[in-house]
């Protein structure tokens, strides 16, 4: 039987079990898909596992997207560009990183029908997730892409791989259509980004990746001041649709049991 994994830390929130092996059983796959917290000092042997297939693959989450690339031996040109892994997998020998969250973040936007197409868009957080959403909103068309961090430098560095990108101060509210939280804020209920909602306006777009909890404190306060919001659920069966897809050769449906089974 073979053993996939999705590391990360935290970890607990994590759907990605119950959908692999929810396609793995209706699939009638020989395998099974479980969730490991780690530590940064244990990115080596999880490599080595999968070289020596122990493990079939591994998804990654935060905080390990970046920090593993050092221990893989080839990127595939998604993963290269963001220098952002969240699949991981063996080919002819090698240990290879790949990158679905960009098409996942894409593929996820057009299923809640918004058009990106000319749109400013503000991203709150630089960290793992925060390259493949600009690569993608790149690829929508977004006319103006701004960016803030806690640490300035995180988001000046993101400017280095993506020269058009705007940095502005934490805590700062530019004018845009659509904001995204692609920080880890929310993942505990009682988390909250402190942004001026009311001053804002109103019918715009709130995006968060985080989809455990269904509707952090980010959207909830979003909803109050007339705006429209969404989870990152749809990005999530999206990006996991692809590695599974990569991992067993075979293509999961994606149907109203699939979409419903997060919600249970």
């Amino acid at each position: 039987m073979k053993k996939y994994l999705v590391i990360g830390n935290p970890i607990e929130h994590s759907y990605s079990p119950k959908l692999h092996n929810y396609w793995i059983k209706k699939n009638n796959i020989n395998a099974v898909y479980e969730k490991k917290q780690i530590n940064k000092e244990d990115l080596k042997n999880i490599i080595f596992d999968i070289k020596k297939e122990r493990l079939g693959g591994i998804n990654v989450t935060v905080p390990f997207k970046k920090f593993i690339i050092p221990f893989l031996d080839e990127l595939s040109p998604e993963a290269d560009e963001t220098k952002s892994v969240n699949t991981i997998y063996l080919q002819n020998g090698k240990v290879l990183g790949h990158n679905t969250d960009i098409s996942g973040f894409e593929l996820g936007i057009k299923y809640s029908k918004y058009d990106v197409k000319n749109k400013i868009v503000f991203i709150l957080g630089a960290g793992g997730v925060a390259p493949s959403i600009i690569l993608a909103l790149k690829k929508m068309g977004a006319s103006k892409i701004i960016i803030s961090n806690r640490t300035k430098e995180k988001a000046e560095d993101l400017k280095n791989f993506f020269h058009e990108l705007e940095v502005i101060d934490w805590g700062e509210t530019p004018t845009f259509d659509m904001v995204i939280n692609a920080t880890s804020i929310g993942l505990k209920n009682e988390d909250g980004i402190k942004l001026d909602y009311s001053g804002m306006g109103h019918n715009k777009f709130f995006y968060d990746v985080i989809y455990n909890p269904k509707e952090t404190i980010f959207l909830k306060r979003a909803k109050l001041f007339g705006n429209r919001t969404e989870n990152g659920k749809m990005m999530f069966i999206y990006q996991a649709h692809q590695a599974f897809t990569i991992w067993h050769k075979l293509m999961p449906d994606i149907d109203d049991e699939t979409i419903t089974l997060l919600e249970k």
